[in-house]
C-alpha cells in the first residue's frame, strides 16, 4: 500500500513517531511508500533524507499556511524546485478552519497574527497569485491538493487548475468537518474536474458524527476509481499509520464495499497520482 497523507515529528504538534520511525512502520507493514505532510513545514527535504536506504518511495510537499506566506507563489516555486510532489492549499490557516474552531498555530502562540487565507470566489484579491501557483504546479507535473478550502472554492479551483494544465488533482478529505462536502458534491467535482476524493482513517477515528457507514456511502457515491484512501495519522492517540489505514479498509469492507477495490484506492491509485511518470 501507499499512504498519501501522514504526519511525523518534528512538528508543531505531538506526533507518534519521527520520519524514520514512520517509514520503518511502513516498511514492516509491506507498504511501498508514503507522502509526509506538515501543516507548518515543507517536507520535501525530509522525505528525500528519510527515503535513502529505506527501500520505500517517500515524498513531501508544501502546505500554504501562514509560515509559507499563505497564497505565495515563491513558496511553491522553492518547494517544487526541491522536489515537492504535493502542494496543499491552506489547511490549518484556511478561513474554514478558523470558522470551525479547529487547531491553528496562532492558538498556541497568541502573539501571532490571527491570519486566515481564502481564494476565489471567497477572496478575489489573490486570483493572480493562485493562477501563478497553478502554472508552477503544472510545469512540475506535481499534485494540487485542495487543503481545507470550502466547497465553493474547490469548485472554482479545479477547473482553473485544469485550464492551467494541472493534471494531478486531489480533494483533501472533502467529507471531513472542513469543507464538509456532501457525497453528491464530491462525486460531481471528481467527475467534472478530473480529481480524486480522499477518505482518511482520521475521519473514522475522530470526526464527529462520522462512522464507517457514512464513509462507505461516500465512497460508493463517488466511485472507487476516483477515491484515495489514506491514514492522515501520526497523532499519539492513534494507531500507527499503517495500522490506521488498514483499520479504515477493514471498516469499509465490513460495510459491504469491495476489499480488492479498496486496496487499489490505498495503493495503486494514490501511488500513480504522486509518483513522477
Amino acid at each position: 500500500m501507499f499512504d498519501l497523507h501522514v504526519h511525523a515529528a518534528p512538528d508543531v504538534w505531538d506526533r507518534r513517531g519521527d520520519d524514520a520511525q514512520i517509514v520503518r512502520w511502513y516498511a514492516e507493514a509491506g507498504f511501498t511508500g508514503c507522502v509526509l505532510k506538515g501543516h507548518y513545514d515543507a517536507t520535501a527535504g525530509r522525505a528525500h533524507a528519510v527515503s535513502a536506504g529505506s527501500g520505500l518511495a517517500v515524498y513531501g510537499g508544501q502546505v500554504l499556511n501562514q509560515h509559507a506566506g499563505g497564497i505565495n507563489p515563491a513558496a511553491v516555486a522553492a518547494a517544487l524546485a526541491m522536489g515537492a510532489r504535493v502542494i496543499w492549499m491552506p489547511t490549518a490557516d484556511a478561513h474554514t478552519q478558523a470558522a470551525a474552531g479547529l487547531p491553528r498555530l496562532c492558538c498556541q502562540h497568541t502573539e501571532l497574527a490571527d491570519t486566515t487565507y481564502a481564494i476565489p470566489p471567497v477572496d478575489w484579491s489573490v486570483e493572480a497569485e493562485v493562477g501563478q501557483i497553478l502554472r508552477l504546479i503544472a510545469e512540475a507535473d506535481a499534485v494540487l491538493a485542495t487543503g481545507h478550502l470550502s466547497t465553493a472554492e474547490v469548485a472554482w479551483l479545479l477547473p482553473a487548475a485544469r485550464r492551467a494544465g494541472v493534471g494531478r488533482l486531489l480533494m483533501t478529505h472533502p467529507s471531513y468537518t472542513v469543507p464538509a462536502m456532501s457525497p453528491a458534491e464530491a462525486a460531481e467535482l471528481a467527475q467534472q474536474g478530473g480529481a480524486y476524493a480522499e477518505v482518511t482513517a482520521y475521519q473514522l477515528l475522530h470526526q464527529p458524527d462520522c462512522d464507517a457507514a457514512r464513509l462507505a456511502r461516500f465512497v460508493a457515491e463517488v466511485g472507487y476509481p476516483r477515491i484515495v484512501l489514506s491514514s492522515d495519522a501520526g497523532q499519539p492517540e492513534n494507531p500507527t499509520p499503517p495500522e490506521a489505514l488498514e483499520r479504515l479498509i477493514d471498516a469499509l469492507a465490513a460495510e459491504g464495499l469491495d476489499r480488492s477495490a479498496l486496496l487499489a484506492c490505498a495503493s495503486d491509485i494514490p501511488e500513480r497520482l504522486v509518483v513522477p511518470g
